[in-house]
């Protein structure tokens, strides 16, 4: 992350426990904190972003939906970085 920037977590689909080193957060001045609630103008705004290209979301995988059984298992493996995309014909 850049210096000054944010990191929000939502979700710990990967489970409780991480290792951080600290002085990440503190040399860099970065910003750490848990979302559970957005306020409701923040998901519009997001998909406004991403539809004019300033935010790009990394896609780790994309499977049409007729082979959602395998997407799910690879999900399941969580040796993904990114998201996993089902995509209808």
């Amino acid at each position: 992350m850049k210096p000054k920037g944010r990191y929000a977590v939502s979700g710990a689909i990967a489970g409780a426990d991480v290792t951080l080193d600290l002085r990440t957060l503190y040399l860099k001045d970065l910003s750490f904190f848990g979302c559970t609630v957005i306020e409701p103008e923040v998901f519009p705004n997001l998909v406004k972003r991403i539809e004019s290209g300033q935010i790009k979301p990394l896609v780790a995988m994309t499977f049409p939906l007729q082979q959602i059984e395998q997407a799910q298992l690879a999900f399941m493996e969580k040796k993904h970085l990114g998201k996993i995309v089902l995509t209808l014909d």
